[in-house]
C-alpha cells in the first residue's frame, strides 16, 4: 500500500481543480489544422456521405470525430475498468494511419477517372471504401477509433454516440446526459 504525502495530496487536488478550466479552452480543430494533419474536411465529408445514415447529422459527426482525433493525447492515463485496479495509458494516435489511407482512397478515385475522392460519384466512393475496408480486414466496428481504417473509425465513433442512439430509436434518449429525476418516469420525447 502506498502512502500519499501531504504534498502529493495537494498536487492531486490542484490538478483536479484545474481540469475543468483546461477543458474550457479546448476548441474544435480549424480547417487548416485538419488539412495540415491530412484530414481534409471535404474528404471526411465524402467518406461520411458513404458510411453514415442519410438521416444523420453528418457534418456534426465529422466535426465530433475531428475533435476527438485532435484532442487525443498519447500516453494519457485512462480510467480502470470495473474490477480492474490497473490504470492504463492511451496508445499511439489512430490518426497516424489516416493520411496514408486517405491517399489510397485518392489514388483509387484517380484510377477510376475522378480528379479527387470527394469528386467521385457516390457509387464509386462506396465501392472504393468497401474495398478499402475489406483490404484492411476490419470485421467489427471499433467502440473508439483504432486506426485500422478511417472509414470504420468514423462509423464506430458515430454509432457509439448519443446522436446515433437518438436516431436509432427516434427519441431524445440523450445517453450520457443526466435528465435528473423530475420527469424521469416519462418516456423520452419522440424525434
Amino acid at each position: 500500500m502506498t502512502r500519499l504525502s501531504r504534498r502529493g495530496a495537494l498536487k492531486t487536488l490542484g490538478a483536479a481543480a484545474a481540469a475543468p478550466l483546461a477543458l474550457r479552452n479546448v476548441r474544435p480543430p480549424s480547417r487548416e489544422a485538419l488539412r495540415r494533419d491530412g484530414l481534409d474536411p471535404a474528404t471526411l465529408a465524402a467518406i461520411a456521405e458513404v458510411v453514415l445514415p442519410s438521416e444523420a447529422d453528418r457534418a456534426g459527426a465529422v466535426s465530433a470525430f475531428n475533435s476527438w482525433i485532435t484532442n487525443y493525447r498519447e500516453g494519457a492515463d485512462t480510467d480502470h475498468g470495473y474490477g480492474n485496479t490497473r490504470i492504463r495509458a492511451t496508445g499511439p494516435s489512430p490518426a497516424r494511419t489516416y493520411p496514408a489511407q486517405i491517399e489510397q482512397l485518392e489514388a483509387a478515385a484517380r484510377a477510376r477517372g475522378a480528379s479527387t475522392f470527394p469528386a467521385a460519384p457516390l457509387a464509386v466512393r462506396r465501392a472504393i471504401i468497401e474495398q478499402a475496408i475489406a483490404d484492411a480486414k476490419v470485421e467489427r466496428l471499433p467502440a473508439r477509433p483504432t486506426g485500422a481504417h478511417i472509414a470504420t473509425d468514423l462509423m464506430g465513433h458515430y454509432f457509439a454516440s448519443p446522436g446515433a442512439q437518438n436516431l436509432c430509436y427516434r427519441a431524445a434518449i440523450d445517453r450520457d446526459a443526466c435528465r435528473g429525476l423530475p420527469g424521469s418516469e416519462k418516456a423520452p420525447a419522440r424525434r
